[in-house]
């Protein structure tokens, strides 16, 4: 069983808000659909160079369309 990533992002609503198919966008980028899909449902964290592409389709940065969560200062 592959471990979700702790990245969360918002891709999916981005790509919706700008009328972008999973497909178009998958394609924009050089990733099969099923990649952009496991990225979006957070099963998967693309490479920090596919994140540049994804934020670059959108023209935003990287922290605009991916978060990841800050330490607790009790850890």
């Amino acid at each position: 069983m592959v471990k979700p990533t702790l990245v969360t992002n918002s891709i999916r609503a981005r790509r919706e808000e700008a009328g972008i198919t999973q497909a178009d966008l998958a394609g924009r980028i050089g990733v099969t659909r099923q990649t952009l899909i496991a990225i979006e449902q957070g099963r998967y964290s693309p490479t920090l160079e596919l994140a540049f592409q994804i934020a670059r389709a959108f023209e935003v940065g990287i922290d605009d369309l991916f978060q990841y969560p800050a330490q607790s200062s009790g850890d």
